[in-house]
């Protein structure tokens, strides 16, 4: 009895964390300052997100491109209001190894956080700017078969983070998963997509070598800490009627779910590393123009 009663308190206690826009004067829910209260581990110092400063970040060359497998498969899935965002798991096997890793980790599911109306609701920032919105596409290592006893690992999720940015024109590929949100207005409702890929909903791997990495945390409660972070630099684009349509749904206690983003956390100490594509490409065509230079002023002197 003592043991149910322990896990009925447990479930509330985890039931009761919300967003800064959810947070009333009755208190009847935890907003992000009190997740603390919720799980003790959100108040580690290894938390997430935080304000990516480029000028602080370190170059690191092992952070080369990544290998994708089954992102381009084709894909049933529904698309649900879990009460705090939507989230589609993935039926599909597809994992993401490279870009310095050290692993190969298959995806599970994915969701997104955004703001109120098409404004500033990503979780990370820029060096302070913060998008319109965020997509989490959540993986763990191959080897686990839960994500409980991959959440273990200090290194067993990695996540890969996408910005999204308000275009002048509808994103065509967005097509079906925004007509889906109409279906999922509020908690546990839910709609179907059919014949989707993980590719369509991402930017081409072209555009994925710039990116950013650090040692983090999930970023709602428990906030365990065992998450490898990627955020790539360029942002996917959606018009502004596509980024209004996520504020049309509702939470479980039926407020607007917006705002849906957890404030930025201290970097304690931790290194933001960059990716060397850009780095090194810069340099490369740098070294081309000097050594034709000296060459070109070296036969006509």
């Amino acid at each position: 009895m003592f043991l149910l009663k322990l896990l009925k308190r447990k479930t509330e206690s985890n039931e009761n964390w919300c967003y800064q826009t959810q947070v009333s004067c009755d208190g009847h829910c935890k907003g992000p300052e009190r997740w603390s209260e919720v799980n003790a581990d959100c108040g580690n110092a290894r938390q997430s997100p935080v304000n990516i400063v480029t000028k602080k970040t370190k170059l690191d060359e092992r952070l080369t491109p990544f290998k994708f497998t089954g992102y381009q498969t084709a894909f049933d899935s529904t698309v649900r209001n879990n009460g705090h965002s939507v989230q589609v798991n993935l039926p599909i096997t597809a994992a993401v190894s490279g870009g310095n890793l050290g692993d190969t980790y298959k995806a599970v599911q994915f969701h997104l956080h955004w703001g109120t109306d098409g404004g500033p609701g990503s979780e990370h920032t820029v060096d302070g700017e913060q998008y319109p919105m965020e997509l989490h596409i959540v993986h763990m290592k191959q080897r686990y078969n839960r994500i409980q006893d991959a959440l273990k690992d200090p290194s067993g999720i990695a996540v890969l983070g996408f910005f999204y940015e308000e275009s002048n024109t509808p994103n065509k590929k967005y097509d079906q998963f925004i007509y889906a949100l109409r279906s999922v207005q509020n908690t546990n409702g839910n709609a179907t997509l059919r014949k989707v890929s993980l590719n369509q909903f991402i930017l081409s791997e072209e555009n994925m070598t710039n990116y950013y990495r650090y040692d983090g945390s999930l970023t709602t409660p428990g906030c365990m800490e065992a998450v490898v972070w990627t955020v790539f630099e360029n942002p996917i684009p959606l018009d502004k009627e596509q980024l209004r349509a996520f504020s049309s749904l509702k939470f479980h206690d039926g407020k607007p779910m917006v705002g849906t983003f957890r404030p930025v956390q201290s970097r304690n100490g931790r290194t933001v590393y960059r990716s060397s594509g850009p780095a090194v490409l810069a340099s490369a065509v740098l070294l081309f123009v000097s050594i034709t230079t000296t060459f070109i002023l070296s036969h006509l002197s």
